[in-house]
């Protein structure tokens, strides 16, 4: 019955793949001269990186929390799926603002400025280097446990892996993509079919064992009250987060999809697979009765499908481990490219992203192989604090990115991006629950984040200095108008009548009048780019580290000094958001609330002009007296 069982099993996913495969455009597509991912290469890529953890989670997990550890994992995988719709919702914030590509990098940059930005680049980059680096060593240990081979040809093997995956690289994405995906089809076929034994052949009182382990976790979390529950769930959950490292990969590669609901469908993709099939492995293997755990550490998953399926069975587990392993290097690889990519373009270094004729980056993928060559040449032999700061840094990273869409969504609201976006409660409570990983984290290995810490000051020393030198703001400062104009516009215009400002968004592009009376002020971030000047009264106006309110205040602190006895009327925009999103943006609604207070010898409007009265409102504006 089992071996029907799983002929059948196989066969379907043959079936099913086959039929997949002759479909046209199922990997990438031709669009604009452009060669573009579709959303199930990208999960697949991703979901290479994400399947590695399954062969050594769930041993260093029991290590931490004991039978409880599978219980954890479950709740760590419903948790990432919270997380994976924020980085939808990050996905579609930065195509909104013109944004392709660069992930926790891009947003940080974009919300948060250079500084926090190049945290972030340290942290993700850093990641990857260590992705590469551990999956090469444990990929080749893998794969060559059932042969003795000597140290040299192990090197060799470890040298052999890295420049094979950047060759894949070179050769284009599309190639890239098509590997890939085959070596998905056969992780798919062996997985599901351990998983399958795994159910229908259980030990004596697996059942009885899961159900302790629930009971523990339930007691852990009650019996030592609310402080002593938050500290184990922190405990557990800090300690199993790593099973889920990668996810980070796929809003990383968003400049290779072209919308971000490709994104979206990547990460409902990675939900309905990698997150059920990680927790699902994690429970048949930790409630197994017939499994010494502490002895076999390091191969339990490959010994596990022995105990299910025989000793062919698990030479193919421990094989797929290798490959698996192998493929999460090509994340790196992946991910880290498009990362540097978006470094190098934003500061002017285009030799560095430079493509061939396969569109490319191949001077990247070179500097990425040599760079983990050296990694694994010194560090071959001892991982674990490399492994530490690896922990350090992808929470981090995790943790900037929360940050910067707390921020962004409390002080922006949800006007800007009314096709996507979640819960800001929620986002706010993951923050918390991140930040408090990276503390929990940061202080059991410390070494690792003293490292951590270490390569994030030289990059924000090194960064610096480039950004000093070569930051796209410099150019967007040299497009702003100068504040003297607006005084010039006031001064000669008709003192007679009423002069009227109007304030508009960057991304505003109906009609403006031509009254000499009237002038367009549109305040924008230099890290936005600039917008459309639209007229000759439309005036640019930064906004660099201060607030909008605070930019606006100083504007009229200027007209005020050289024109106290002129009658200026603002116009603000009705906010046409939710009373949510209102509340949200309470510090600035209220400064500009007060804004007739301080300045009582001005007029302020909150005014919603319809797109199809604007030149009835226009037309009236022109007629003297109107707004007075």
């Amino acid at each position: 019955m089992k071996i029907i069982l799983i002929v059948a099993l196989n066969a379907g996913l043959i079936g099913l793949f086959v039929y997949l495969l002759r479909k046209k455009n199922l990997l990438s597509f031709m669009d604009g001269g452009k060669w573009w991912l579709t959303w199930l290469s990208v999960a697949i890529i991703t979901l290479m990186d994400e399947l590695t953890s399954i062969f050594y989670v769930p041993a260093e997990s029991y290590l931490l929390v004991g039978v409880a550890a599978f219980v954890f994992i479950i709740a760590t995988s419903l948790f990432i799926r919270f997380l994976s719709s924020r980085m939808v919702e990050i996905a579609h914030i930065l195509e909104h603002h013109g944004i392709r590509g660069g992930g926790v990098y891009s947003f940080s940059y974009f919300v948060l400025g250079p500084t926090i930005s190049f945290a972030a680049v340290a942290s993700i980059l850093v990641d990857y280097i260590l992705t590469a680096a551990i999956s090469t060593v444990s990929a080749v240990y893998n794969g060559s446990s059932f042969f003795s081979i000597s140290p040299f040809v192990i090197y060799i093997l470890f040298f052999t892996a890295i420049w094979a995956v950047a060759f894949l690289n070179i050769i284009g994405i599309r190639e890239n993509a098509r590997f890939t995906f085959f070596v998905f089809v056969a992780a798919a076929m062996i997985l599901l079919t351990l998983v399958l034994s795994a159910i229908i052949d259980p030990s004596a009182g697996q059942v009885a064992r899961a159900t302790q382990g629930f009971s523990f976790t339930w007691t852990g979390l009650t019996s030592h009250g609310l402080i002593g529950g938050v500290n184990f769930f922190i405990f557990g959950f800090a300690g199993v987060i790593l099973a889920y490292s990668g996810i980070e990969s796929v809003i990383q590669t968003a400049g290779l999809v072209k919308s971000w609901k490709d994104i979206r469908k990547a990460y409902i993709f990675l939900a309905v697979t990698v997150g059920i099939v990680t927790p699902l492995i994690t429970m048949l293997v930790l409630t197994r009765t017939d499994i010494n755990f502490s002895a076999h550490e390091d191969d339990l998953i490959t010994f596990f499908a022995g105990v299910v399926n025989g000793r062919v069975f698990a030479w193919l587990v421990g094989g797929l481990a290798s490959f698996t392993l192998i493929m999460a290097v090509n994340t790196a690889f992946v991910a880290s490219s498009e990362l540097l990519e978006r470094v190098a373009h934003r500061y002017g270094f285009d030799w560095l992203i430079k493509t061939n004729k396969a569109d490319s980056l191949y001077r990247i993928h070179i500097m990425n192989a040599t760079l983990f060559s050296v990694i694994i040449a010194v560090t071959a032999g001892s991982q674990e604090m490399l492994a530490h700061m690896y922990a350090v840094g992808l929470v981090a990273s995790f943790t900037i990115n929360m940050g910067a869409l707390v921020y962004y969504r409390y002080s922006r609201g949800s006007e800007e991006i009314p096709d996507y976006h979640t819960s800001r409660t929620g986002t706010f409570i993951i923050f918390l629950i991140l930040l408090a990983c990276f503390a929990f984290i940061a202080y059991h290995k410390w070494q690792g984040f003293v490292l951590w810490l270490i390569t994030v000051t030289i990059f924000q020393i090194i960064g610096f200095r480039v950004a000093k030198r070569r930051a796209p703001e410099i150019e967007q400062f040299r497009k702003t108008d100068n504040p003297m104009e607006v005084l010039f516009r006031i001064a000669e215009s008709d003192e007679t009548r009423p002069f009227h400002f109007f304030f508009r968004r960057p991304k505003d592009t109906s009609p403006l009048s031509e009254d000499p009376n009237v002038a367009y002020v549109t305040f924008y971030s230099p890290r936005s780019g600039t917008p459309t000047k639209l007229g000759k009264n439309h005036f640019l106006l930064t906004i660099y580290r201060e607030s909008l309110a605070r930019r606006l205040v100083s504007l009229i602190y200027m007209l005020q000094y050289d024109f106290a006895d002129r009658k200026i009327v603002f116009h603000l925009g009705w906010p046409t958001s939710s009373w949510l999103d209102r509340f949200s943006t309470g510090v600035m609604v209220f400064s500009l609330m007060r804004l007739p207070k301080r300045f009582p010898a001005y007029s302020f409007v909150i005014e919603y002009e319809g797109g199809e009265q604007r030149s009835e409102e226009v037309a009236r504006v022109q007629t003297p007296g109107t707004h007075a």
